[in-house]
């Protein structure tokens, strides 16, 4: 069976939802669109453990903006990548579902080093890191608090064995 699953990180929306929290959302938000995701992959993944996914177009970087978005949508976890998964899994007619481990949660800031980290190419630039934390050292608890919260987030990941699954 061909499909696709978009899996990885996502943000915490619910003040609930730990790191290292595997969410498997019903449906993702995109737009103002709602794509539902395909039930028997949803099912095989492990079942939703909620019904709604942001698929936000800009990082929420502070707890205020997840707090805003969670009002404003009832999604419980963001990340940016599962409105295009879903919205190309659609137009090819294939069946699609998201699988992804919180790493930040609703109600931390993300350190600036951590937006900074990321190249036009989405690489990590170390330099682009070093160069954040020597203008604000301040930032290097909640840097070193997000990289064990990623850590954990991408151990997790790594430990999900996903079942095949076959159609009728």
């Amino acid at each position: 069976m061909q499909a696709l699953v978009s899996f990885g990180l996502a943000g915490g929306l619910d003040p609930a939802l730990r790191p290292g929290e595997i969410v498997i959302p019903a449906a993702v938000s995109a737009g103002g669109e709602r794509f539902d995701a395909d039930w028997a992959l949803t099912a095989a993944l492990g079942g939703p453990t909620h019904d709604l996914m942001l698929a936000a177009d800009a990082v929420l970087a502070t707890a205020a903006s997840k707090a805003a978005a969670y009002r404003s949508s009832s999604a419980r976890a963001v990340d940016m990548e599962s409105g295009a998964v879903a919205r190309v899994a659609v137009r090819a007619g294939l069946p699609w579902a998201v699988l992804r481990v919180i790493c930040d949660p609703a109600e931390r800031d993300l350190p600036p080093a951590a937006l900074a980290a990321l190249s036009a190419s989405g690489a990590i630039a170390g330099w682009r890191i070093a160069r954040s934390v020597l203008a604000n050292p301040a930032q290097i608890p909640a840097l070193i608090r997000l990289a064990t919260d990623a850590a954990h987030a991408r151990r997790t990941l790594r430990a999900i064995t996903v079942p095949s699954v076959t159609r009728a």
